[in-house]
């Protein structure tokens, strides 16, 4: 029986930020982050890397069928955090008075949202 040995991977992308994908087949496009998986290292962008997926009809849940556009997961090294003043940017991190908190590296200005 294999092992599973898993890197851990510093996440610097939460769940709401905004960011660009730099690399594969959605390359340019910006979007909000929906979900992220960081054990996996992949992130859900609203909008990007459409894939399509055949859906059963439920009126219960009134659903109708047939095949419908849905996002899938895509790798956390292929986006970057886009900076409000900069745009795609690296993210550093710094301690400001008692709280840890993300850096744009062009600017200096903070990430996170208050």
């Amino acid at each position: 029986m294999k092992t599973v040995i898993r890197k851990h991977i510093r996440v610097d992308i939460r769940h709401n930020d905004t960011v660009r994908v730099i690399t594969g087949r959605d390359k340019g496009k910006e979007g909000r982050v929906l979900r992220v998986f960081p054990d996996d290292a992949k992130i859900l962008v609203e909008h990007v890397m459409l894939v399509k997926k055949h859906v059963r009809p439920n009126p219960q849940r009134n659903i109708k069928g047939g095949i419908a556009d849905q996002e899938s997961r895509i790798a956390i090294s292929n986006v970057q955090l886009v900076c409000s003043t900069c745009g795609p940017v690296r993210v550093g991190r710094e301690i400001r008075g008692d709280q840890k908190v993300r850096v744009c590296k062009k600017c200096g200005t903070t990430l996170d949202k208050k």
